[in-house]
């Protein structure tokens, strides 16, 4: 599983890469992705969908993120507002 960022300039950015199948490397992808929703990031599971959409789910605990995710995609909160 990868973790990537959306960045500003940068496009995707790596965070974290480790197989949930090796518990220290599933420890230190936790810690990453509750590091990053205390940054105030939020966190989506690309779904694949028919004819080549892009879809994603909201994912607000790394327990709600499929076992068999390739990639989480964290991005900023919308600032501002109307």
């Amino acid at each position: 599983m990868i973790f990537l960022a959306m960045k500003a300039g940068h496009g995707e950015v790596l965070i974290a890469e480790g197989d949930l199948e090796d518990p220290e490397q599933e420890r230190a992808l936790i810690a990453a992705f509750r590091a990053q929703l205390d940054l105030g990031m939020w966190a989506a599971v690309p779904l694949e969908q028919p004819g080549g959409r892009r879809a994603a789910e909201l994912v607000h605990r790394f327990e709600d993120v499929p076992r068999d995710a390739e990639r989480v995609i964290f991005f900023p909160r919308a600032a501002g507002g109307c």
